[in-house]
Order: C-alpha cells, then sequence, then structure tokens
C-alpha cells in the first residue's frame, strides 16, 4: 500500500510540475524586438532561442568581438538570424540598434528568449510587439 501511495504521490508531483513548466512558458507572437545597449567589454557569442509554436526550438549564435558597440551588435545579430531561419521570417534592424524578428506567411507565431551569452557589458531587452 505504501509503495502505490509512494508511486502516485510521484506522479502526481511529476503532473504539477508539467502543469507549472507550460504556465511558466511565454506566450509566443508574430513580431519581437530585440534591444541592444551599451557595448561588449570582451569577445564573447550571445545566443538567441527561437521556439515556433509546434515546432523544434532554433538556437542562432552570434559571435561578438570586444568593444562592440549596440549598433555593430546589432547588424552581426540580424545577419546571424537571416542565415539561419531562412525563408519564414522577416528580420531588419531598426532605429540602429534594435533587431526586429516577423513572422511571414504560414510560419507560426514563435517565442523569443536569450539562450546564453558570454558578453559583459552589453545590454539585451527581448520584447514581444
Amino acid at each position: 500500500m505504501d509503495r502505490i501511495r509512494s508511486r502516485l504521490t510521484a506522479l502526481a508531483a511529476v503532473i504539477c510540475l508539467g502543469s507549472l513548466a507550460a504556465a511558466a512558458q511565454a506566450d509566443p507572437a508574430g513580431k519581437w524586438r530585440v534591444e541592444f545597449g551599451s557595448h561588449a567589454d570582451s569577445d564573447g557569442t550571445l545566443t538567441l532561442r527561437i521556439a515556433p509554436e509546434g515546432g523544434a526550438p532554433v538556437d542562432v549564435e552570434t559571435k561578438i568581438a570586444a568593444k562592440s558597440g549596440a549598433g555593430k551588435v546589432a547588424k552581426a545579430v540580424s545577419e546571424s538570424l537571416k542565415v539561419s531561419l531562412g525563408k519564414g521570417y522577416h528580420v531588419e534592424i531598426d532605429d540602429g540598434e534594435d533587431v526586429v524578428i516577423k513572422h511571414e506567411g504560414k510560419t507560426p507565431k514563435f517565442e523569443l528568449t536569450l539562450a546564453g551569452s558570454t558578453l559583459t557589458g552589453l545590454v539585451v531587452k527581448i520584447k514581444k510587439e
């Protein structure tokens, strides 16, 4: 009896954690903005994760050189995204220091997150539009 109870308790815990994880996910959108500020203090990488609804996430890593300002970072990230995402997404630079990513055609809405960064000094803000 104790064995069954402990298994049921473990199952209930897994179900609860799964529900919490689903609730913690961001709400997908068709358009996202990445704002960059300041500059990179050292060489490093910036990794953005694009996760389309019902699809596999894509990590896009961009190498950034030390002392790169926000405009140079935006250009490098924009180029990396265009190459990695291909058709179905429109990527552009806005205001010189922002990157805007939009889904096109039948491409599903997506979530955009900062998956990782080895950079210091650079400010990165991601906003849904």
